[in-house]
């Protein structure tokens, strides 16, 4: 389980000082861009990773912004790496982030931090389904297709980054970074129903009507659902060959921990065909954003669309909680269609929605002769595994 990391001095340091769950969650509670994984009850899912919760104050005293830290021993050391997924919660588009960025550096020095990753959360390109759609082929990426829209702040955001010294993780594409660098997301705001039955493309629209004649009804699931979800789990990880190395434990301290911040935090939803339960999703709230978390599939009975019956319902609970955005989160970046995860894209952009690239993840380290040694040798690490 995590715990709070005990790092001594730690309010003393140009406005950065420890925070409270309460006073974290009060300055979550205002913002638009926050990510599930910087919530408290996050922290309470990752074993073997230590927690805080700083924040910190510009000219006027009052809280400016935050962010989770997740430590993880370097074995044999009292050092730590330190991980903020999709974090911290800052104001990105501020051009003297320096103002921020360095005292929470030096926090995480003096924590025994040897090095950092972060997630900063600016978008840096969208390209829309239909321009994805009609540029696939052999060996073709998503990177090699014209972007509809290029963020400028996240261009700018990656620059003032790389000439501080941090390092871009992942690779060209992204696919190996902790978090997925390109994720699929589906606008909900100022849009009805009729209007995201209509983005739906043919097939999705076809797919969800047969699951509808079929008799597929989407339920709501429980804590009790989730062994049967883990198994649909394991068989579509066998299909289509993947494996994310999580246990059943994992997904019920996933469970219990968000849905005792907040009820209704995470839930599970569930088609059932004749009793028997075919496809079970995860889905994630947090304010005016919706996580479409993992999802599972059994092999048989496929005809009857349970995946997409399944997706419809949920895009359409997170549209009345009146959620501005349906994120279905990570997908892979190839556009050929012979490559095997090209599957997962393709069904996502039946949606209508958008590839986002975010700016990903980035690191460096605390510097000193130590520090970087055990940077590297955690490089690495990572190479090998």
């Amino acid at each position: 389980m995590s715990a709070l990391l005990v790092t001594g001095d730690r309010d003393q340091d140009a406005g950065v000082r420890g925070l409270t769950a309460a006073e974290y969650r009060a300055f979550l509670a205002g913002r638009a861009d926050v990510s599930f994984l910087q919530c408290p009850s996050w922290a309470e899912v990752k074993d073997q990773w230590f927690s805080e919760r700083v924040g910190w104050s510009l000219d006027n005293g009052e809280l400016a912004g935050a962010a989770q830290i997740l430590y993880r021993q370097f074995p044999g050391t009292r050092k730590y790496f330190a991980y903020l997924p999709e974090g911290p919660v800052a104001d990105w588009a501020d051009p003297e982030m320096d103002r921020w960025l360095q005292p929470l550096l030096r926090h995480l020095r003096r924590a025994g931090a040897f090095a950092v990753r972060i997630g900063p959360t600016p978008a840096y390109r969208r390209w829309d389904a239909a321009r994805l759609k009609g540029s696939t082929g052999a060996g073709r990426r998503i990177g090699d297709v014209l972007a509809t829209e290029v963020d400028p702040l996240g261009s700018a955001v990656a620059e003032r980054l790389r000439t501080r010294g941090w390092k871009r993780c992942g690779g060209d594409d992204g696919d190996a970074d902790a978090q997925p660098r390109h994720v699929f997301r589906l606008p909900l705001a100022g849009r009805g129903t009729d209007e995201l039955w209509a983005g739906l493309n043919q097939e999705w629209r076809r797919n969800v009507r047969a699951a509808d004649r079929a008799g597929v009804q989407v339920v709501a699931g429980g804590a009790r659902d989730l062994p049967e979800f883990y198994r649909l789990l394991r068989i579509t990880e066998e299909r289509d060959g993947f494996r994310l190395g999580r246990s059943l434990a994992y997904y019920e301290q996933q469970y219990a921990a968000l849905n005792a911040e907040q009820p209704g935090r995470m839930r599970l939803c569930l088609a059932v065909h004749q009793g028997e339960v075919l496809a079970a999703h995860t889905m994630i709230t947090v304010g005016r954003r919706v996580w479409y978390q993992t999802g599972a599939s059994a092999d048989h009975r496929r005809e009857v669309r349970p995946s997409n019956a399944l997706q419809w319902q949920m895009i359409q609970d997170a549209h009345a909680l009146g959620a501005e955005v349906y994120d279905m989160r990570g997908v892979p970046s190839t556009l050929d269609p012979q490559d095997r995860p090209f599957g997962l894209l393709r069904w996502k952009l039946g949606t209508g929605g958008q590839v986002v690239e975010t700016l990903g993840e980035w690191e460096t380290s605390m510097g000193g002769t130590t520090n970087n040694a055990l940077y590297r040798a955690f490089q690495a690490y990572l190479a090998r595994r």
